[in-house]
């Protein structure tokens, strides 16, 4: 299948470093802030994100990792096996304004599902959502609060983060089905 590069490793880390502006200027400053990571690529992106605050804030914010494959209403449509992963949460999230992080928001229902988990663990103030890639095409009325860049998409393209942490190189990449005879160009 024919891919094109859409974002590079600088488009990555100039748009995770608008994120954390942004989230500490909308939550009023760093207390009582946790950044969630949706498994798998939202983990890595929380824990990069709570480094750029750091860098300009001096504050270490507690970083966890979700799990929201029990959650997911579209589990008998998928044709995977599901793998589930510990939820790591490092502390209380009750009464703390938790920021959900993940790679691609494209339906709506990853985030419903991690927003499912997060109430069964403990009351939020609020959740707030973090997305590096929004490519529309919502099928539940879920908009991210902080969004990288928006990529408008043709629903059969598959959108692609790869991160050092996981793929050993930082790029977003747009993936055409040959089937569809529809190959962008950037």
């Amino acid at each position: 299948m024919p891919e094109i590069v859409i974002m590079s490793e600088g488009d990555i880390r100039r748009a995770l470093v608008r994120i954390a502006h942004e989230a500490v200027e909308s939550v009023g400053g760093c207390d009582d802030m946790v950044f969630i990571g949706i498994h798998t690529r939202g983990v890595p992106l929380a824990h990069r994100i709570a480094g750029v605050i750091k860098g300009f804030e001096k504050v270490d914010i507690p970083v966890g990792a979700l799990d929201i494959g029990p959650h997911r209403d579209d589990l008998p449509y998928l044709e995977v096996e599901l793998v589930v992963h510990p939820n790591d949460i490092p502390t209380s999230i009750t009464d703390k304004d938790v920021i959900l992080v993940d790679d691609v928001l494209f339906t709506g229902r990853s985030a419903r599902a991690a927003m499912d988990a997060l109430v069964d663990i403990g009351r939020p103030r609020r959740i707030l959502l973090a997305v590096l890639i929004d490519r529309g095409h919502r099928e539940i009325p879920i908009k991210a609060n902080f969004v990288g860049k928006n990529i408008p998409s043709y629903k059969p393209e598959r959108i692609q983060l790869r991160l050092s942490e996981i793929d050993g190189k930082d790029e977003v990449v747009i993936v055409s089905p040959t089937q569809t005879g529809v190959v962008r160009t950037r």
